[in-house]
């Protein structure tokens, strides 16, 4: 059963990667600027704030496989508007309906999978395999998609990078999202728990401090990898670096983070969840200290591949506490306040930080987040009473 969700968020999730890349390079080939393509790119990520909360409560009252087909045809259609027309609004209809398909079928999944563990150990077993998923398809998708962009086009008749070339990556793109489907559609429905009488209010989850407490935490250490993503490139330029070193620096703790989370279902069994989260807190803030007084590319590399292993340690522990503190008929409300806070802060810290760097420099940016993300570590910690015990989470 978790292979299957597992390849079917891989396919899902490619599908939106893969567009991720190839719609910015066709706007820029059509003359679009670099502001209109910094909109666009924005649109895969807006979506799911505002779709993430409905589709949490969706998901919670019919189970894993209608969000899941509802996700397919929004991204199927999406990307369909992007192949037809091929025009800087048709890239943007398809920004908005992958990425908000995305993030709807992630929580389904995600809640089918976290429901199907029997205990806390299995919780952080499969979320440490689930969680591979985005990383490898973050490969997949983009590699596919500039594959065919380059090549599909002379296949055609035309020249390397023509518009016909991305017609057929986005073809491609559409495919994958039915591929998911069809691997998740086999999947048997897990019990539905009853929920509590009365009307749902979101307000009812926050008033929980140690759901709280975890979303603050989420917050902080995806706020890490935004800047990392930012800085790096920034530095790398500073530095005179070429683009495949940049690249590398990026790449190299992107394998990092994959391989922890490769490792991680083999110690299971030995980790506590509050533990990994406020060691890991620690380390980061570490890391981020040094990272920008490396003087060379190797040593930033080291830095890179460290942080990668730290971090990626981190969202299986986040996934297993939150099922546990979050009552099981309202996980997939839970899921969506995560993934809201994740895709906001997507949204707002690079803005946030590229006005800070350019007021006082990056690697103050770096010390900034590291201070907070240190000085947060005390909440991680705090996790420790959801952590206790491997009562069955569903």
């Amino acid at each position: 059963m978790l292979m299957r969700l597992i390849a079917g968020q891989v396919c899902l999730h490619a599908g939106m990667a893969g567009m991720r890349m190839a719609a910015p390079l066709l706007a820029l080939k059509q003359g679009y600027s670099a502001m209109s393509v910094g909109v666009l790119l924005a649109l895969f990520a807006i979506t799911q704030v505002f779709w993430a909360l409905p589709a949490g409560r969706y998901t919670d009252r019919v189970g894993l496989k209608r969000p899941v087909a509802w996700a397919v045809l929004a991204a199927v259609l999406g990307t369909s508007v992007a192949l037809v027309f091929a025009e800087f609004w048709a890239l943007c209809v398809a920004a908005l309906c992958t990425g908000g398909a995305t993030g709807c079928a992630s929580i389904a999944l995600q809640r089918h999978a976290g429901r199907a563990a029997q205990d806390a150990t299995e919780l952080k077993v499969v979320f440490s395999w689930l969680a591979i998923g985005p990383a490898f398809s973050n490969f997949l998708g983009p590699f596919l998609a500039g594959l065919l962009i380059d090549h599909a086009g002379v296949w055609l008749g035309g020249v390397k990078g023509d518009v016909n070339g991305f017609r057929v990556a986005f073809a491609l793109m559409a495919l994958l999202p039915l591929c998911g489907w069809w691997w998740v559609r086999p999947t048997r429905e897990l019990p539905m728990h009853e929920a509590e009488p009365g009307k749902r209010r979101v307000w009812d989850l926050l008033r929980d401090p140690m759901l709280r407490r975890l979303l603050l935490v989420n917050w902080f250490l995806s706020s890490c990898w935004d800047v990392h993503t930012f800085v790096v490139p920034v530095i790398g330029h500073e530095r005179g670096f070429d683009a495949s070193t940049i690249g590398t620096l990026l790449g190299v703790f992107a394998m990092a983070a994959a391989l922890v989370r490769m490792a991680l279902p083999l110690v299971a069994a030995r980790l506590r969840e509050h533990v990994v989260i406020s060691v890991a807190m620690l380390l980061t803030a570490s890391v981020f200290a040094v990272y920008p007084l490396m003087p060379s590319a190797w040593l930033m590399g080291v830095c890179s591949v460290l942080l990668g292993l730290v971090l990626g340690s981190v969202q299986p522990m986040i996934m297993s506490t939150l099922h546990q503190i979050t009552p099981a008929h309202r996980h997939g409300e839970a899921l969506a306040l995560r993934l809201m806070s994740l895709n906001g802060s997507s949204v707002v810290m690079p803005m946030l930080f590229g006005t800070l760097g350019a007021a006082v420099g990056v690697s103050v940016v770096f010390w900034a987040v590291g201070l907070v993300v240190g000085g947060g570590a005390h909440l991680g910690w705090q996790l420790r009473p959801a952590c206790k015990s491997d009562a069955n989470p569903g």
